[in-house]
C-alpha cells in the first residue's frame, strides 16, 4: 500500500473515532501513523479472513483498521476481548454493530472459532502459565492454516529491550496501573513454544526505526 493510500486509511479510521473525544481521536492517528505494526499487519493481509479475533484489543483499532482496509466484498466477523472498560467503550463507539467488544480477563475469556488472532503488546502482561495457557486456546480455535500474529519484545536484545520496558513503566504509571510486574520471554523461548503448540513460525523486527527491540510473530497452524 502506498504511503498515500495509507493516508487515506488512516484519516478514515481516525473519522470513526470522532464521537470518542479529540484525545482518543488523536491518539488513534498518531499510533496509526508512527507505529509499524498496523502497515505491517496490512500487507500481510490480516483483514482478508472471514473471522478476526484481537485479544487485548484496547480501543479497537486494529478492529476499524481491518474494516477500512477489506477487500473481500463479503463482510468479516470481527471480535475485540479488552479487560479495561474504557478503552472497551471507545472501541464499541467507533465500531458499533461492526463488531463485538467483549470485556473480559485473557486468563479466563473464550476465545471464538475464528481464522485470525492478533495478540499485540500484550502477552507480557501475563505472567509465563497463563501466557502459555493462552496460546493453547488460542490454537484450539483456529482451523489448520489459521494465523496468530504477536507483536512483543525481545527479553535477550539487550539495550533495545531495556527501552521497551522503560517506556512501558512509563505507560503505566500514566494509566494509574502504579508499578506493575512484566513477564517478556526471549525470542526464541516464545517461537519454541508456539512450534511446539503446532504452529508454523516466522518472525520479523517490528521497531520501525525505534530503539526498541519488537519483533512480530507470524504463526501459521501446520499439519
Amino acid at each position: 500500500m502506498h504511503d498515500d493510500d495509507f493516508g487515506g486509511v488512516v484519516a478514515r479510521v481516525a473519522a470513526r473515532y470522532a464521537r470518542c473525544g479529540r484525545m482518543v481521536q488523536g491518539f488513534v492517528r498518531g499510533k496509526l501513523r508512527h507505529d509499524p505494526v498496523y502497515r505491517a499487519l496490512v500487507e500481510r493481509s490480516v483483514a482478508e479472513g472471514p473471522r478476526l479475533v484481537d485479544l487485548g484489543c484496547g480501543r479497537g483499532i486494529l478492529l476499524a483498521l481491518a474494516l477500512e482496509v477489506r477487500r473481500s466484498p463479503a463482510p468479516a466477523a470481527l471480535h475485540g476481548i479488552e479487560l479495561a472498560a474504557a478503552p472497551a467503550r471507545s472501541a464499541r463507539r467507533a465500531l458499533g454493530d461492526a463488531a463485538a467488544i467483549v470485556e473480559a480477563d485473557l486468563t479466563a475469556a473464550e476465545v471464538p472459532s475464528c481464522d485470525t488472532v492478533t495478540i499485540l503488546d500484550v502477552l507480557h502482561y501475563l505472567d509465563p502459565a497463563a501466557q502459555d495457557d493462552l496460546l493453547a486456546r488460542v490454537r484450539a480455535a483456529l482451523p489448520m492454516d489459521g494465523r496468530l500474529f504477536i507483536r512483543e519484545a525481545d527479553a535477550a536484545a539487550g539495550a533495545g529491550f531495556v527501552a521497551v520496558t522503560a517506556g512501558e513503566r512509563l505507560c503505566a504509571i500514566a494509566r494509574g496501573d502504579g508499578i506493575r510486574r512484566f513477564s517478556y520471554r526471549e525470542a526464541s523461548a516464545l517461537t519454541a513454544r508456539l512450534e511446539a503448540l503446532g504452529f508454523a513460525v516466522s518472525v520479523a523486527p517490528m521497531g520501525g526505526g525505534t530503539p526498541f527491540a519488537n519483533l512480530l510473530w507470524e504463526a501459521r497452524v501446520s499439519p
